[in-house]
């Protein structure tokens, strides 16, 4: 249907064209041979074209898409052994698979400072319902491991950011940084002073 359109736009353009040149030679000197051979132009050039569009061959549009690869399958299943892992180690929602995808892509987000997207897709998060401190302490251990991160070799962040995710209080091999401090306790409250005699 859109060729057929198309094709009747084509002919009608080129009929309008011939018609205006026609009013211009009919004004000149050489009407005759002119004209004539304007015309056979003309029809031959809108036959041209119609005969090309006619040997178009029409997109089959009930083909299926292509069938995934074998490399999508495997990054399907590396993606969903990467969920299942989190479930069995980590307790609590920052186990649950959303929390898990969103919470390892603001982390990235954070590393590669998009920090406007990590705030949208922290919101995400928090929506769901999912724990904030989980990305603190999981983006302090990435910060940690920063020195072995090569982002010349692919995957090294994602692999390290699901290392993280899963376990937070990780520490590099040769360290120089403390071990993570548990929460501090509320300061005790200051002793009132004795009353004094008067």
């Amino acid at each position: 249907m859109k060729a057929l359109q198309h094709k009747a736009r084509v002919i009608r353009v080129l009929i309008g064209e011939t018609m205006g040149h026609f009013a211009l030679l009919k004004t000149t000197l050489f009407r005759g041979a002119t004209m004539s051979a304007l015309l056979l132009a003309a029809s031959l050039n809108v036959a041209g074209i119609a005969s090309a569009q006619t040997n178009e061959k029409p997109q089959d549009q009930s083909k299926a898409p292509p069938a995934s690869t074998a490399q999508d399958q495997r990054d399907a299943q590396k993606r969903a052994d990467e969920f299942a892992e989190a479930a069995k180690a980590i307790n609590g929602p920052a186990g649950n698979p959303e929390c898990v995808w969103l919470g390892r892509r603001v982390v990235n987000l954070m590393w590669r400072d998009d920090l406007d997207t990590a705030f949208r897709h922290l919101d995400l998060y928090d929506r769901f319902g999912c724990p904030g401190g989980h990305v603190q302490a999981t983006f302090r251990c990435l910060v940690r491991f920063g020195g072995t991160i090569d982002n010349k070799i692919p995957d090294t962040l994602n692999t390290r950011i699901q290392a993280c995710w899963i376990n937070p209080s990780a520490q590099p091999q040769n360290s120089n940084f403390p071990p993570p401090a548990p929460p501090a306790a509320p300061a005790p409250a200051p002793a009132k002073p004795p009353a004094q005699a008067k």
